[in-house]
């Protein structure tokens, strides 16, 4: 038999679930439940702070097809999280499924099920709710010691010690620095003292929230939901209902876009709540109004800076302070904060003598938010680097020349990144690559059009990790089947980032197999192997790392029956893809006939499960640059060109690499220009639609092209790092700096709108 060998990664390979879309096979939640469910719908509350005094359902009961209408007075009393973080969750235990006080406009104040939609929002009209109004806390700067409390309840609880206190409105508290920040910042020739805010973006992902439950054959509750954590979601359902997790199964099947949202168990409980209350399966579809009113948007940050550099534009000092608003509930706010900081200071590591990073995480009585892409780290980035460009425009210092001088380059060590090392780092390498295919010395230079029209450019760089370090856990199950092929089983979930593809690539590359003699299944907690979720940009990282090793696993254990079917000993064995050799007499077995060897008078599984976790985090570095046009009459902004070139490791498939780069780029262009999230003075969100909250679209990003520059990073998979994330986060920075050269205005809260622009010329 020829030896034909396969070389899987590093190919574009075709997504694994790709023509299914392209076709519109029934593939989402909503298509592969029943349609017989109850339709399960959420009354919410209209104030920004209440407590429900008095709740009349009788009417609303008697509305023909309603089958139960739930209140605070019908739920378990236990608190719990809904942020989907590893146990013990650093963020506080503070929900109640319904709970009599309500935090936000948009909490959930009751429960309707009934056998239609129609029943469901006719009976939600007529619920009569008696509210005291409390007066609301909604602005940030003020929550810290309010004397109104958005959590004054007794029984809140902090899992972990995150400097958090619900007397004070305070999730979560800290500062750490390195050298004597003060001393440096007093000693330098330039301090630059700087306030940023940035909104609280919607992931605005295709679809909505959304899950169906049912009680299985066996009496347990099996819930299908479009979620990246299945294992985190049962945890937070057996805490929320009071159910074993022996009793809770959670499967999802692909997901229309997560983006983080689903890293967050927005809806989960309640259609759960009501199976097990009634028996009956039921189904919760969020609207897009939901979705954007009481999803798990961005978490709104304030971050204040002081950049202190030598006249020779050598940065010396950071010192970093962010207060970060987690609205009405506190999942996510102890962990997005730290990234604001973590992942933005250690890029000019390079001539940083000190730094000092801090933060405070608040409660205010706005829609709580949650883990969105980029996790706090877009923030952080936004406010250094265009502190950072301030500081070369100031000096006349050409701003990628600037960064020459400062960045964090191979092989150093990071204080600010928890002292990890830079062991595979070519940002250098990024900024010089994308100064040439951008013509960065053509278009940095600002050039009038002519009838009020400029043209300027702007630049960014970024990092992000590949994990959450010391956390995180992967796994991968490898079977084999009797016709020689496989089965990879995962607990990661595929939220369109291609990750049931790229761990099938690592796969084949391993078994030196074809792509397609890889079939994949998962997530489901009944039959995946353990894995945090797909969230912190660590599924090729961390899970990827899984699959090579049980890759390995299974070569040694498919040898060892070979060995006992001819006779010899295991070491004698070689695998070569489609067979197995013994070496001192060339004879042969195929993997099918190992395969039915392993299902008769066998004592040795033909499977395998791995599993990994890291302790670094080795971060993603990207350069960014744009190029716009600007009219100064309507401050109307056009993205003419946007460069990105990212070091992600060793890409394992390029076109996915390259999807997801352009992907983030498009959300960061959205965050920067026209993505507005606004509430009136009494907490109510304005713009709940897409008529209302614009998300770009194709005729807005102008001419994108991505590159690559290679790093090999030795504790990935074939020397990969991830890129989930660090690809959203240098546009903001980018365009800010591009609009200030065509206007000489800093704007230093995103979005800035054409409105913004123009009054700024004023």
């Amino acid at each position: 038999m020829e030896h034909k060998e396969y070389h899987s990664i590093h190919q574009p390979v075709r997504k694994k679930d790709a023509m299914q879309l392209l076709l519109g096979k029934p593939v989402y939640t909503d298509d592969v439940t029943p349609r017989d469910a109850l339709v399960v719908k959420i009354l919410r509350s209209p104030h920004a702070n209440a407590i429900v005094r008095e709740i009349d359902t009788a009417a609303a009961l008697k509305v023909p097809g309603v089958v139960a209408i739930y209140t605070w007075q019908d739920v378990p009393h236990n608190r719990f999280t809904i942020a989907g973080q590893t146990y013990p969750e650093p963020s506080p235990y503070d929900r109640l499924i319904l709970d009599r006080h309500v935090r936000f406009v948009g909490d959930a104040v009751a429960i309707v099920a009934a056998e239609t939609e129609k029943a469901a929002l006719r009976a939600m009209k007529i619920i009569k709710v008696q509210y005291e109004v409390l007066e609301a806390v909604l602005d940030p700067h003020t929550a810290l010691d309010n004397p109104v409390l958005v959590h004054p309840e007794e029984d809140w609880v902090a899992p972990c010690p995150v400097g958090g206190d619900n007397r004070r409105n305070l999730i979560a508290s800290d500062t750490n620095s390195s050298g004597d920040i003060d001393a440096v910042l007093a000693d330098c020739d330039i301090v630059l003292d700087r306030t940023y805010h940035t909104k609280a973006y919607s992931q605005a992902m295709m679809e909505t929230f959304r899950t169906y439950t049912e009680m299985d054959a066996y009496g347990r509750l099996h819930v299908v939901s479009s979620t990246q954590i299945v294992f985190h979601v049962r945890r937070i359902l057996s805490r929320a209902l009071g159910l074993p997790k022996s009793r809770i199964r959670v499967e999802k099947p692909r997901i229309g876009g997560g983006f983080g949202a689903k890293q967050t168990a927005v809806c989960e409980v309640y259609p759960a709540f009501v199976t097990l209350k009634t028996g009956r399966p039921a189904k919760l579809i969020y609207t897009r109004e939901e979705a954007q009113i009481a999803g798990s948007p961005r978490h709104e940050m304030e971050i204040h800076v002081r950049l202190g550099a030598d006249k020779d534009g050598r940065i010396r000092g950071i010192d970093l302070y962010t207060l970060s608003n987690s609205g009405a509930y506190g999942e996510h706010g102890p962990t997005t904060v730290g990234l604001s900081g973590h992942k933005s200071i250690p890029l000019y590591t390079g001539s940083l003598e000190a730094y000092r990073f801090s933060y405070d995480v608040v409660y205010t009585n706005l829609q709580a938010a949650g883990a969105y892409r980029g996790y706090g780290a877009t923030q952080g980035i936004y406010a250094l680097e265009t502190t950072v460009n301030e500081l070369a425009e100031r000096l006349g210092i050409d701003p990628t020349v600037l960064r020459d001088r400062n960045m964090v380059r191979e092989g150093m060590q990071m204080p600010a990144y928890y002292n990890e090392t830079a062991s595979a780092c070519a940002l250098d390498r990024c900024m010089e690559h994308c100064r040439q295919i951008f013509h960065w010395d053509e278009k940095y230079p600002v050039r009038d059009m002519g009838n009020g029209k400029v043209r300027a450019a702007g630049v960014a760089m970024a990092m992000q990790g590949s994990c959450i370090s010391n956390v995180d856990v992967g796994s991968a199950t490898l079977k084999l089947s009797e016709d020689g092929t496989y089965n990879l089983i995962i607990g990661a979930a595929d939220m369109g980032t291609g990750c049931d593809t790229i761990l099938a690539q690592m796969a084949a590359e391993c078994m030196d197999c074809s792509v397609d003699d890889i079939a994949v299944f998962g997530a489901d907690t009944d039959a995946s192997p353990y894995d945090s979720g797909s969230y912190a940009s660590s599924t090729t990282y961390i899970t990827g790392k899984a699959v090579e090793q049980a890759c390995a696993q299974l070569k040694t254990k498919i040898c060892a029956i070979a060995a006992e079917m001819m006779g010899c000993d295991a070491g004698e064995i070689v695998f070569e893809g489609k067979q197995v050799r013994r070496l001192s007499t060339g004879q042969t077995l195929t993997l099918e006939e190992i395969g039915y060897k392993s299902q008769v008078f066998n004592t040795q599984a033909a499977e395998v499960t791995a599993t990994h976790s890291s302790p670094v985090s080795p971060p993603p570095y990207m350069v960014g640059m744009v190029e716009i046009e600007l009219d100064k009459e309507t401050g109307q902004v056009t993205i003419l060109d946007y460069m990105a070139v990212v070091d992600c490791g060793i890409p394992i498939n390029p076109a996915l690499a390259r999807i997801q780069t352009e992907g983030g780029i498009v959300q960061g262009i959205g965050h920067t220009l026209m993505e507005d999230v606004q509430y009136d003075h009494n907490g109510r969100p304005i713009g709940s639609s897409f008529l209302q909250y614009k998300v770009p679209t194709r005729l807005d990003m102008g001419h994108l092209r991505v590159e690559f520059e290679h790093s090999y990073e030795p504790t990935g998979p074939f020397g990969a790092k991830s890129i989930g994330e660090i690809v959203i986060n240098t546009p903001a920075p980018a365009l800010t700096h591009a609009i200030y050269r065509a206007t000489g205005v800093w704007h230093r809260e995103i979005p800035i709108s054409p409105e913004k622009i123009a009054l700024g010329l004023e």
